[in-house]
């Protein structure tokens, strides 16, 4: 079966949604929205990797779009910046629509406590359409789902969890939002949005929920850690010009308390330089600042790394690519879901296709 998609928003993560829904065989592109005048009349074609005309051109018109009736929409537009997610998405939603998505990453486990209200009207649109939503990405997303899930499923005894992205984002061109979230180039006294209003517990939160729920433990508290570096030489990168003494490094945990241990915890080591002899936060075991590690300790434990690359060489292409393709690739099972508000416990694998090259 084929499913109809339209494709909503064209950047960093919705230009390779665009290419991926593209490329799949079970999907079927039939329109695209575009927020930017810029981007409003031209191919879905020319706004990704495609190479070749398609004959959809995107558009600003909502109307326009739910008029084609599409069995989901890959909605990729970031929340935090674009103040009508909650209202477009409800609109679709209610409309019959499906959506599919990397906005809004509280959303990845729905049932965390602090998303009851978000989720009762999000729920209440689902009903009234009859259609599915279902929130991922890589980190927060598969990085603390499958990841651990799976390599949980071998031991007797879980201990602890400890999920750890390492990233280098000097190659990744993202100034005015992940820069500006960071604090990157900032002063060391700048209130960095990701630290202020608990947005570390609203984004990873719910991660370490949907682990203690699997595992059947009981969280007793959040909390965060969390710590700058400062650039000691000018760092002049996609993300920006980072100053010597303004910050070119963060680094963060969000823990999940379990009978006062850390048990569940997610954490960040994000820079934009090289590591140093000198560095005390983690790094991959060759030494290299990009992937992710995978701690389970219990009975037996397990260490597992995953080293990311995109075709271009560029580790960051590879972050947004499968962040994207997560909700992309998911597509066909979200369609067949029972309505309602899901996370990834509610669907089956979710898989790539065996796809390759243009159609």
């Amino acid at each position: 079966m084929t499913y109809r998609v339209v494709q909503w928003s064209t950047g960093n993560v919705g230009s390779y949604a665009l290419n991926g829904i593209l490329l799949h065989p079970e999907l079927e592109l039939v329109g695209v929205y575009a927020h930017g005048s810029d981007k409003q009349g031209k191919d879905a074609g020319q706004l990704c990797a495609y190479g070749a005309s398609t004959g959809i051109t995107a558009t600003g018109n909502v109307d326009k779009l739910l008029a084609l009736k599409p069995d989901c929409v890959c909605y990729t537009a970031n929340n935090t910046v674009n103040e009508n997610y909650l209202e477009e998405t409800c609109r679709l939603l209610e409309a019959g629509i499906n959506v599919s998505t990397t906005s809004n990453v509280r959303l990845c486990y729905p049932q965390a406590p602090f998303n009851k209200e978000l989720v009762e009207r999000l729920e209440r649109s689902c009903q009234q359409g009859g259609s599915t939503l279902f929130t991922s990405g890589m980190d927060p997303g598969a990085s603390g789902d499958y990841f651990p899930l799976a390599l949980s499923s071998l031991s007797e005894r879980v201990d602890s969890i400890r999920v750890v992205e390492m990233m280098n984002y000097a190659s990744y061109p993202d100034p005015d939002y992940t820069g500006y979230v960071f604090g990157y180039g900032r002063p060391p006294e700048f209130e960095a949005p990701l630290f202020v209003n608990n947005r570390l517990t609203n984004n990873w939160g719910p991660m370490i929920y949907m682990l203690a729920d699997a595992l059947r433990v009981e969280i007793d508290e959040i909390r965060e850690v969390y710590e700058t570096s400062l650039a000691e030489e000018t760092i002049d990168c996609p993300m920006g010009l980072i100053r010597p003494g303004t910050v070119d490094g963060v680094y963060f945990q969000v823990q999940g308390i379990v009978k006062g241990k850390a048990m569940i915890v997610a954490e960040h080591v994000n820079r934009l330089r090289p590591t140093t002899d000198t560095d005390d936060w983690p790094t991959m075991a060759d030494g290299s600042d990009t992937g992710y590690r995978l701690e389970i300790s219990g009975e037996p434990s397990f260490v597992m790394e995953v080293h990311m690359q995109a075709e271009d060489g560029n580790h960051t292409t590879a972050g947004t690519k499968a962040t994207a393709m997560r909700v992309v690739n998911a597509i066909p099972a979200v369609c067949r879901a029972q309505p309602g508000v899901k996370s990834v416990l509610d669907l089956p694998i979710i898989t790539a296709h065996g796809y390759s090259g243009a159609r």
